[in-house]
Order: structure tokens, then C-alpha cells, then sequence
């Protein structure tokens, strides 16, 4: 394991203890950095700016034209939960949002209607999560997907805290019968207006928050999906997969983001094949690791899933590490390119959903 892989496991390791030990002022850097970093920041958040408006709602039943007519199950319930990348602020229409691409994406996998239930809130930190599972839950999700964290780093919440709350809310939705799902924090070292010093510091606390997020939530009884690198070099590189404000994603941006998260909400579901391939077929690459191990090296690959692999041991807990997910490299397809990982399929188009009418609904201002 490279340097940087083991201090990262050491110190997502030291946040999630702390974490579930109740400790809140676990810090990821130092004082040193503290006047340069303030100065940093302020002059980024002047670069960047805002969006103006809400995310477009995209609330509603999808997957009509998948059914079976003849089914008269109840839809399936996917409930998001989350910031405003969660909630898809940045794109104009219902259809290009995270939520609509998966619920979409699962109900042709599933054959089914799923009906999405989006409470994610821009502005919102972990310490949102509570209220947001509270409303969740009078829908009785069967599935949900969380994406959280990068308010955390940028508001600079106490690490411990954020990720004991994050553990908090899905230990209560997998108490309530709902497999869970999250993405990751991402790489924030990616956004264009943040220079160095704050660049580089960037993507050392958002990568070290993201694997001790997987630990807390697999340690909860769910599994994550590393989203950092989907916003890493290949995306620096191509300023169309960000919004207008240079910080969240554009509608292409957010459609790889959801092709990342599709095959392992469906696993979950246990929606996924699992056929052994044949002879000379590649299959999806998986090692069990020691927690802390998987957690520090999902962080820093995109698209990759981390899930229980059985009880603890000792005072080991093991985690299955699985690559569902490649990013294409230049001299192959176009550079930066989303390609799923063997057998799976890009979202299908989000005009499935059952009320089309809404693809325009709250449209925002870039």
C-alpha cells in the first residue's frame, strides 16, 4: 500500500473511531495554514458565486414503459438524500438529475416502476441528515441513495462529527428495512476557481473525509460508491462536465455520477448479475481488505464500492472492495469518457418517467 493510501487509512480510521466514541473536534490539518487557507477560501467562494433558483423538482413515478402491464405491485420507493448535488442543482430540467438517471436506470434493470422521493436540500451539511430521514421515511423507502460531505469541508465542520452523523442517519434507515447507498465526498480539489495551497488541501480533506464516511456507513450496514476522482483529472480537463458555476456539475456531469451509482444500487437490490463469466471474460475487479485499507483506496479511485465482507474479527472489520465503475483513458474512447464496468449499461433516458410534463419543472438560472 502506497504512503499516501496508509496515512489516508490512518487517519479515516482515527476520524471514525473518534466518531463513534462521540468526539467532535477531531481536525484533519493543522493551525499553520489556517491565515492562508481563510484567504483562499474567501476568494474562492467570490469566484465561483452561486446558482440562482431551486434544483428542478423531479419528484415522481418512472419506469411505465419498462413494466410489465400485468404488475400491479406497488412501485419500488428510492429515496435521495443530501446536498445540492444530490438534489441536482445546476441543470435546468427533471430528467438530468442524479435522482431521475437512477431511478430511471433502476426501473429498467428491475423491470419495474420505482417512484423517487427526493428530500436532499442544497446548503445541506451531515448534520442535515436527521431531519431529511425523518421526512424519507413516511414514504417507506426501499432503497436510498445519500450524497453528502463537501459542505462539511467547506463549512469546515468537525470531521468526527459529520461522519458520526452520517452513520447515524443510515444505522436509522437500515433500521427501518431500506438498503443504503452513498456516494462519497468528492474531490474538491478539482474545482477551478480554488488555487493552490487550498487546492492541494482540498483533496487531501475531502479524500480523507470519504474514507472515513465508508467506514461509518459500512460499519452501519451500508455500502458507498467512491465519487471523488469522477471530478478529478479527467474532469479538470473538460469544462463542460461542470455547471456554469465552475463547482457543481452539468447535466453530463451528473449522468456519469449516476452511471457510477447504478450498478451498485442495484447489487443492492441484489438486482445485479451475478453469472460467472465465461472463459477469458473480464470480470469486475474485487479484493477483501481490512476496512480502513478499502476504505483509503476507494477514495482514491472512482467508482469503486465498499460493502461488509462479514463480521468483525478481532479488532478487524474486513470490507469487499469491488470496481463496478472506469473512467475511459485518452488514446482509447473520447478522453474522460464514462464507460460502465463490464455488463452494465449506461441510464437510460429519463423520459420514462411517468410525468414527462415535469422535465422542465423549476428550472433554475445559470
Amino acid at each position: 500500500m502506497g504512503g499516501s493510501q496508509a496515512s489516508r487509512a490512518r487517519v479515516a480510521r482515527r476520524i471514525a473511531t473518534a466518531a463513534a466514541y462521540g468526539g467532535g473536534g477531531l481536525g484533519l490539518l493543522g493551525v499553520g495554514l489556517a491565515g492562508v487557507l481563510l484567504t483562499e477560501s474567501r476568494m474562492a467562494v467570490r469566484a465561483i458565486g452561486l446558482l440562482e433558483g431551486d434544483p428542478p423538482h423531479a419528484d415522481g413515478v418512472y419506469g411505465e414503459a419498462f413494466a410489465d402491464p400485468a404488475d400491479r405491485r406497488a412501485p419500488l420507493v428510492l429515496a435521495f438524500l443530501g446536498d445540492s448535488t444530490a438534489a441536482g442543482l445546476g441543470v435546468r430540467r427533471a430528467r438530468e438529475t442524479p435522482g431521475a438517471l437512477l431511478a430511471s436506470g433502476l426501473a429498467s434493470v428491475a423491470e419495474r416502476r420505482v417512484r423517487l422521493v427526493n428530500v436532499a436540500r442544497s446548503g445541506a451539511r451531515s448534520s442535515d441528515l436527521a431531519r431529511q430521514v425523518e421526512a424519507a421515511l413516511v414514504a417507506r423507502p426501499e432503497v436510498a441513495v445519500v450524497m453528502i460531505g463537501a459542505n462539511d469541508v467547506t463549512r469546515h465542520a468537525p470531521a468526527a462529527r459529520s461522519v458520526r452523523e452520517l452513520g447515524e442517519a443510515v444505522g436509522r434507515l437500515v433500521s427501518a428495512g431500506c438498503r443504503v447507498v452513498v456516494g462519497t465526498c468528492p474531490d474538491l480539489g478539482t474545482i477551478k476557481p480554488v488555487r493552490p495551497p487550498l487546492r492541494w488541501v482540498a483533496r487531501r480533506v475531502s479524500r480523507q473525509l470519504a474514507a472515513a464516511q465508508t467506514i461509518a456507513v459500512v460499519e452501519a450496514g451500508g455500502r458507498t460508491v467512491s465519487l471523488g476522482s469522477l471530478l478529478g483529472p479527467e474532469f479538470a480537463a473538460r469544462p463542460e462536465l461542470f455547471a456554469a458555476d465552475r463547482y457543481h456539475p452539468s447535466a453530463q456531469g451528473y449522468a456519469t455520477a449516476a452511471m457510477a451509482l447504478l450498478p451498485s444500487l442495484c447489487a443492492v437490490l441484489e438486482l445485479w448479475p451475478q453469472d460467472v463469466p465465461a472463459a477469458g471474460t473480464p470480470v469486475e475487479p474485487q479484493a477483501v481488505l481490512p476496512m480502513a485499507v478499502a476504505a483509503a483506496a476507494a477514495a482514491g479511485r472512482s467508482g469503486t464500492e465498499v460493502s461488509a465482507a462479514g463480521p468483525a474479527n478481532g479488532t478487524w472489520r474486513w470490507a469487499t472492495l469491488k470496481q463496478r465503475f472506469r473512467l475511459a483513458l485518452p488514446g482509447g474512447e473520447e478522453a474522460g469518457a464514462a464507460v460502465p464496468a463490464e455488463g452494465a449499461a449506461a441510464p437510460p433516458d429519463a423520459s420514462a418517467n411517468s410525468h414527462p410534463e415535469a422535465d422542465d419543472a423549476g428550472a433554475t438560472k445559470r
